[in-house]
C-alpha cells in the first residue's frame, strides 16, 4: 500500500487531473518546489517560469482546487473498491516501486495493483505476441517462458489471448514469477475466459493497472499498457506478430525506454511472422533462437540472478586462429590493427577471420573496423 497519506494522494490525483499535465511537467515542477502541495499552492508567477509550464497551464493548475471535494470523493470509492479486493494503490514516490519503471519517459505516477511486489522483479524479461499463434508460436512462447522462468527471471505479460496467456501460464505451471499488466481495472478481467489465470497470477505473482477500479478495456488502454510491459522488462520477446500487431507497440516502446527487443524469426508468407521478420530485418530486434540467446544477451544485467550459470557462446566450431581472435576480444571494442598486434595475425587474414565470426554471431563490428564480442 502507499506510504503516502489520503491528503497526499488526493494532490496527485488533483495534479494529474490538470489538463496539459504528465510525467515530464510534474518532474520538473517537483525540482523547483519539492513537493506536490507545494506545488498547488504556489502562485501563477512561480509555477509559469518552470520549463513547459506557461502562463495558461500554471492557471489551470491553480484553478484545479475548485475539483478537490469530487477528487476527495472518488479517491475514498476507489480506496474502498481496492479494499473489497484485496488489491492495493502505490505511487512513484514510494519505495516499492519497481526502479526500472521509474526510468522510462512517461512513467505511470499511480499503480493498483494485486499480489506483491519482489526484489526478484528487477530481473523481468516481457514476452509478448499475437492473439492468434500458430502452433509454430504457441510452442516456442511455452518454451521460452518456461527456460526463463527456471532461471528465476520475471515473465511480464499482458494477459490477452494467445503468446501472452501461454507466456503467463508457462511460468505459472513451474511455480515461478509472472506479471500480468491489464489494460483494464482490477475488477473487470478481460479476456473473461482468463478468470482462472488472472487468479493464479494474482495469489502467486503480480497483477497491475494504471486504471482505476471499474475502467472497461477500451481500445486506447492498451498502448498505455504495453509501455508498462517493457518498461518493467529488462528486454521484450516478440513472438509472432502482424505488421499491425500491438505486439509491435510493445516493441516500440521498449527501443524508445533503450531496452533489450528480441524476435523469434517466423515462416516466410504467414501473417503472424511477418511483424517479427520485419524487426528482424531492420535491425530493430536481435534475432533468437532459444532463451539462452536472451540469457548471453543480457550477461551482466542478469548475473545478480543467474550467478555463474549464464550461459556462454559457443565455441567448438572455430578454427585456431577463429579462437585465437576470439580469445583477445572483449565486450570493449579493439580496433583491427590491435586485434592483429595481440593475436598476432595479419591484419588482412584477421579481417577474414573476423568476418567468420560475426556470420556466427560471436562478433560485432562497429565504424571504424572495430570490434567487439556479442
Amino acid at each position: 500500500m502507499s506510504k503516502l497519506s489520503f491528503e497526499q494522494l488526493t494532490d496527485l490525483r488533483l495534479l494529474i487531473s490538470t489538463e496539459g499535465i504528465g510525467p515530464a511537467k510534474i518532474r520538473n515542477l517537483l525540482k523547483k518546489f519539492g513537493t506536490i502541495s507545494n506545488i498547488l499552492s504556489a502562485d501563477t508567477g512561480s509555477l509559469s517560469e518552470i520549463e513547459g509550464i506557461g502562463s495558461n497551464l500554471a492557471h489551470r493548475i491553480r484553478a484545479v482546487h475548485k475539483t478537490r471535494p469530487l477528487i476527495e470523493e472518488k479517491l475514498e470509492k476507489t480506496l474502498n473498491k481496492l479494499d473489497k479486493l484485496n488489491a492495493n494503490i502505490i505511487t512513484a514516490w514510494d519505495k516499492e516501486f519497481p526502479p526500472l519503471l521509474k526510468k522510462i519517459y512517461d512513467p505511470p505516477l499511480i499503480l493498483y495493483y494485486l499480489g506483491s511486489f519482489e526484489e526478484q522483479d528487477k530481473y523481468s524479461i516481457g514476452i509478448v505476441g499475437t492473439r492468434l499463434p500458430t502452433n509454430y508460436g504457441k510452442m516456442q512462447a511455452e518454451k521460452i517462458a518456461t527456460d526463463l522462468s527456471l532461471q528465476d527471471i520475471t515473465i511480464v505479460s499482458g494477459l490477452a489471448r494467445g503468446i501472452d496467456s501461454i507466456a503467463h501460464a508457462a511460468a505459472i505451471s513451474n511455480q515461478k514469477r509472472t506479471i500480468a499488466i491489464i489494460g483494464s481495472g482490477l475488477d473487470v478481467i478481460y479476456p473473461p475466459e482468463n478468470k482462472n489465470l488472472f487468479k493464479q497470477i494474482a495469489e502467486s505473482g503480480l497483477i497491475i493497472s494504471e486504471f482505476e477500479p471499474g475502467t472497461k478495456p477500451d481500445g486506447t488502454n492498451f498502448p498505455r499498457r504495453n509501455r508498462i510491459i517493457s518498461g518493467l522488462s529488462l528486454g521484450c520477446v516478440i513472438i509472432e506478430t502482424a505488421l499491425k500487431g500491438g505486439a509491435l507497440n510493445t516493441a516500440r516502446f521498449a527501443l524508445d525506454q533503450d531496452r533489450e527487443v528480441f524476435a523469434v524469426p517466423g515462416n516466410l508468407g504467414v501473417k503472424q511472422s511477418e511483424g517479427t521478420n520485419l524487426l528482424i530485418q531492420k535491425g530493430e530486434a536481435k534475432l533468437i533462437t532459444s532463451a539462452e540467446d536472451i540469457l548471453v544477451e543480457l550477461e551482466l544485467k542478469l548475473k545478480p540472478v543467474l550467478g555463474e550459470n549464464i550461459p556462454k557462446k559457443q565455441n567448438e566450431n572455430l578454427n585456431i586462429f577463429e579462437e585465437k581472435i576470439y580469445d583477445t576480444l572483449s565486450e570493449k571494442p579493439l580496433q583491427i590493427d590491435k586485434i592483429a598486434e595481440i593475436s598476432a595475425i595479419s591484419t588482412s587474414d584477421c579481417l577474414v577471420h573476423l568476418l567468420n565470426l560475426e556470420f556466427k554471431s560471436l562478433v560485432r563490428q562497429l565504424p571504424g573496423k572495430v570490434f567487439a564480442r556479442m
